[in-house]
């Protein structure tokens, strides 16, 4: 396996284990349309693979623009992945008002009955707030994500909800970055394509 330079500078694997809930955060040099400086919520993680939604790449347009069961909601559409592009997917803090929610954490769900959801934002009992919409996820077989772990693509970190759902998400990176402490501050600085360094 080639080393990337900053292997040489120290290990910055840390002792968090992937797991629902948990967040990816991209090292400062991965690149690519979907995953450059991503920060990416793990909604499910096992023995068979792992899901993620990537949450800090909006679209240039909102969910009422592209879902027609949505119309009263304004909030940005995300880019959650490359897989099922086609498909709608959301994270939300209204737990049980949402038939068949899946707990990531004590107060952040995915998924649930899209006709409650509909119901919800439409009698304003939840807001747009409350609740993101995704197109697309990030999708690894067995093993995977924990070989580019261990290749040093990702470090895994926690991030509260109210980071994940109220920090501007051109911001959010940094923000968690920031979170990891002052061994990773240095990540802040590495430019986002090193070819114009």
């Amino acid at each position: 396996m080639n080393k990337k330079f900053y292997d040489y500078l120290f290990d910055f694997k840390n002792a968090i284990p992937p797991a629902k809930g948990r967040v990816l955060l991209a090292e400062p040099l991965l690149q690519g349309r979907y995953f450059a400086r991503s920060v990416i919520l793990l909604v499910e993680h096992n023995q068979k693979g792992s899901m993620g939604l990537v949450l800090n790449k909006p679209l240039s347009f909102n969910v009422n623009e592209k879902v027609d069961l949505f119309s009263s909601c304004e909030s940005p559409l995300f880019l959650g992945g490359p897989v099922h592009t086609n498909h709608l997917f959301y994270i939300h803090t209204a737990g049980n008002l949402i038939p068949q929610s899946y707990p990531l954490s004590n107060d952040l769900f995915w998924g649930g009955d899209l006709k409650t959801v509909q119901n919800l934002l439409d009698n304003k009992i939840i807001t747009s707030e409350q609740i993101r919409f995704f197109t697309g996820y990030a999708g690894w077989d067995k093993l995977q994500l924990v070989d580019e772990i261990d290749e040093k693509s990702w470090i895994v970190s926690l991030l509260s909800t109210e980071t994940i759902l109220q920090e501007a998400p051109q911001d959010l990176w940094k923000i968690a970055v920031s979170e990891l402490g002052k061994k990773y501050r240095h990540w802040l600085n590495f430019p986002e394509n090193p070819q114009h360094n």
